[in-house]
C-alpha cells in the first residue's frame, strides 16, 4: 500500500475517532451530571435520549454563523482551528495496543503536551478577535491558567520517564508488565502515587474542567472566550474541549495504569488481542472520574486557582522530582 494512502487513512481514522468520541462524551457528560445532580438528563430524542447529541450536531451544522462587525475578521476565523487542530494532532501519539496507533513516536508523551500547549493561544486569539470584554477576560484567564498548570503537569511525568527510561508510550506501557509481590499490579501509580495526583489535578485544569473552568465560567462571563461564536465555529471549540478530556485520560492510563495491559495477563494472546478494548475501558473510567469532579466541586476564584498552582503544586512537583530521583538512584545503586 502507498505510504501516502496509509497516512491519509490513518488521518481519517483519527478524525473519525475524535468526532465519535465527542458525540459520546457530550451524551455521557449530560447523563453523569444528571445523575450526580438528581436530574434526568436527555430523555426524549431516541431511547434514553441517545440521539440528542446527534441532533445537536445537526443544529450546529445548520445554524447561521454570525461574526461581530467590529471583530478581527481573520483572527476570528482562525481561532477555532487553532483550538481544534492541536486536539486532533494529540490523538496521533496515543497507543491503543502494541500495534494499534496512528503514529509510533519515540517522544509521544512530550508530543502530546507540546501540541496541546497551542490550545490556549487559540482561546486567547478568540477572546481578542471577538472585540468583547467578556471574551477577552476569558482568553486572558486561559493564558494565565495554561502557564501555571502546564509546569506541574510536565513535572508529574518526569518520575514515570525515570522509571521507564523513555517517553515512548509503548515502552512506558511495557515497563508496567508483571506483578509486585505476586499480586500487586506493576503499574506506575504505585511508586508514583503523588505524581499521579499532581497529574490528575493539573490535567483537570489544562482541559478547562470545573473547578478550573476559568476561561469559560458561564456564571461570570456567560460563555467566556466563545461568547461571540455560533454554528460550527462554536462546535469546533467545544469538540476540542471534550477531545482534550479523552487525550488527558488516555495519557494518564498510559503513564500510570498499564495502558492496554491486564495484570498477570501481559503475555496472554486473548488479552493482547483485546488490548484496544481494555485501553478504552480504562480511559472512559478516567473520563468518568473527571466528570465526577466536574459535577461535584464548585468553581474556585481566579486568584485562588493561580495561588494554588504557583504556591502549592509547582513547589510540590519540584520537590517530588528531586526526592524520587534520589530514591531511584539509591535503590538502583
Amino acid at each position: 500500500m502507498s505510504p501516502l494512502l496509509v497516512i491519509v487513512l490513518r488521518t481519517l481514522a483519527g478524525l473519525g475517532l475524535l468526532l465519535l468520541n465527542g458525540v459520546v462524551l457530550i451524551y455521557m457528560l449530560r447523563k453523569v451530571l444528571g445523575h450526580l445532580h438528581l436530574r434526568l438528563g436527555p430523555t426524549r430524542v431516541g431511547p434514553w435520549g441517545i440521539f440528542q447529541t446527534s441532533m445537536d450536531v445537526v443544529k450546529l451544522l445548520t445554524k447561521e454563523d454570525f461574526r461581530p462587525t467590529a471583530s478581527d475578521k481573520w483572527l476570528f476565523r482562525i481561532a477555532p482551528l487553532l483550538i481544534f487542530v492541536p486536539s486532533f494532532m494529540a490523538y496521533l501519539a496515543i497507543g491503543f495496543s502494541p500495534t494499534w496507533h496512528f503514529a509510533n513516536l519515540d517522544t509521544g508523551v512530550l508530543f502530546v503536551f507540546a501540541v496541546l500547549s497551542f490550545v490556549p493561544i487559540g482561546i486567547m486569539m478568540a477572546g481578542w478577535a471577538s472585540n468583547s470584554k467578556w471574551s477577552l477576560i476569558g482568553g486572558m484567564r486561559a493564558a494565565g491558567q495554561q502557564i501555571a498548570y502546564e509546569i506541574p503537569l510536565l513535572l508529574s511525568v518526569l518520575g514515570v520517564a525515570m522509571l521507564a527510561g523513555s517517553l515512548d508510550p509503548k515502552v512506558i506501557v511495557e515497563s508496567q508488565a508483571g506483578l509486585w509481590l505476586g499480586f500487586l499490579p506493576k503499574w506506575f501509580i504505585v511508586p508514583q502515587f503523588l505524581g499521579f495526583w499532581l497529574f490528575a489535578i493539573s490535567a483537570q485544569a489544562e482541559t478547562n474542567q470545573t473547578p478550573f473552568d476559568m476561561s469559560e465560567a458561564e456564571s461570570e462571563l456567560v460563555t467566556g472566550f466563545a461568547n461571540e461564536y455560533s454554528g460550527m465555529r462554536f462546535g469546533f471549540m467545544f469538540l476540542a474541549e471534550f477531545s482534550n478530556m479523552f487525550v488527558a485520560a488516555a495519557v494518564g492510563t498510559t503513564l500510570f495504569f498499564g495502558g492496554w495491559l491486564l495484570p498477570g495477563l501481559e503475555h496472554n494472546a486473548l488479552a493482547l488481542a483485546l488490548g484496544p478494548i481494555i485501553f478504552m475501558v480504562k480511559v472512559y473510567l478516567g473520563i468518568f472520574c473527571m466528570m465526577w469532579v466536574r459535577g461535584t466541586l464548585p468553581r474556585i476564584r481566579i486568584d485562588q486557582m493561580l495561588s494554588f498552582a504557583w504556591k502549592a503544586l509547582i513547589p510540590l512537583s519540584l520537590l517530588w522530582v528531586v526526592v524520587f530521583a534520589v530514591i531511584l538512584k539509591a535503590v538502583g545503586a
